[in-house]
């Protein structure tokens, strides 16, 4: 089974995250959640960016890289939305890296390395009409990183809700969830072969 390092989004390391690591976990996968955030949750998206902004990126981004010591090299890095950030500078940059999962972000691969590492398979999942995912330039990004990649796959979902997997949320689409999460699933098990 597949050992994955999942980082939050900008609410924080809220229940519904914790959700779907458990669901990760109950497939039989190692699941890390750490917490980017020391304790702190948002309801909106706009005060946790605001959070993030206080406290700077590249701090949440270290904290994530702290998160990684000790941890084995051979990870999943996964992440959603701001928590794209630290997941796909880890994939980039940190050896033994398996896979990548990312959710709701993508960052243009040349803000941590050359390249994307060969070898490491990723999935983008995003919705097709969310204004952060589709407005600030993720899926031009994502469109790029899976751009004849044969182990990357971007997955697009309907609907304009950023946080679709978060269980508990306005933004939740549950049916997307379940697709995405059915996905994520055969990407940690594929990992095993």
């Amino acid at each position: 089974m597949a050992e994955v390092l999942l980082f939050h989004h900008s609410l924080g390391l809220t229940e519904g995250v914790r959700a779907f690591a458990d669901g990760l976990r109950r497939a039989g996968h190692t699941v890390h959640v750490p917490d980017l955030y020391e304790g702190r949750t948002f309801r909106e998206v706009e005060a946790g960016v605001g959070y993030a902004q206080e406290v700077g990126f590249d701090t949440i981004v270290a904290r994530g890289e702290k998160a990684a010591e000790g941890l084995p090299e051979a990870i999943v890095y996964a992440g959603f939305s701001l928590g794209v950030l630290p997941a796909q500078k880890l994939a980039q940059t940190r050896p033994g890296a398996v896979g990548a999962l990312l959710f709701s972000a993508c960052v243009p691969v040349g803000e941590f390395g050359a390249a994307w590492p060969e070898g490491v398979p990723a999935q983008v999942h995003g919705m097709d009409a969310d204004p952060f995912f589709v407005g600030d330039g993720d899926l031009e990004a994502a469109r790029a990183l899976v751009a004849g990649a044969r182990d990357r796959e971007l997955f697009l979902y309907p609907g304009t809700a950023h946080l679709f997997a978060e269980a508990g949320t306005a933004d939740h689409v549950p049916e997307a969830t379940a697709l995405c999460v059915e996905r994520v699933l055969c990407f940690l098990d594929a990992l095993d072969r």
